[in-house]
Parts: C-alpha cells; structure tokens; sequence
C-alpha cells in the first residue's frame, strides 16, 4: 500500500489534485514532482484536495508553499479544499491559514 495516493484530475475549470493518504518527508517528492508537472504544462487554477488527507508534516507545508509560489508567479492560483480538522490544525499553528485559500469542499471552487 502506497503512504500517498495522488490524483490529478483535469477539468475546463482547474486542475483538481486529489490526496489522500500521508504527506511527509517521504511521500513529499512524489506530490512535488505532480504539482510541478501539473503547473508546467499550464494548469493556472490548481485545486489540491485534501478531504482524504490523514497527516501532513513541515516537508508536505513546503511542497504546497512551494506550488503556491509557482502559481502567484505565473498568474494562477493554488487553493486548498476539505482539510478535515486535524489538517486545518496544522495550517493553524504553522499560519498558513492566512497564506492560502482555504474552502470547504473542491465544487466551491471549480464550479464557481
């Protein structure tokens, strides 16, 4: 059994990546290089689903930091949807919360 699963799935209105499973100093290069290539290849509204996310550590933070950057540098935007509690209590403490947009769920965002 894999400690990410990543999906990316897309749609006329975004990019939307689908995690679920563990994100952390192991699984972070293989998110990295996803996003990276999803970016790359013009995906400007990236949505990362984290509904089935169940830990995200200091090296996850820094890959979806890193996404974020990327995509205010191009002109597009990186928006995290479904955090359950303990994930938005991650980006809580740390104050990401106040770094990206946050929504409840992935149809607020591409289907607005």
């Amino acid at each position: 059994m894999r400690l990410l699963d990543v999906r990316i799935d897309e749609r006329d209105e975004g990019t939307v990546v689908t995690l679920s499973g563990q994100l952390d100093v192991a699984t972070a290069p293989d998110l990295r290089q996803a996003l990276q290539e999803a970016q790359y290849a013009g995906a400007h509204r990236v949505v990362v689903d984290l509904a089935d996310l169940q830990f995200l550590d200091s090296f996850g933070l820094g890959v979806l930091v890193g996404a974020l950057r990327r995509a205010r540098l191009h002109g597009g935007r990186l928006v995290l949807a479904g955090a359950n509690d303990r994930i938005r209590q991650v980006l809580e403490v740390t104050g990401l919360d106040r770094t990206f947009q946050l929504t409840d769920d992935v149809a607020a965002v591409v289907d607005a």
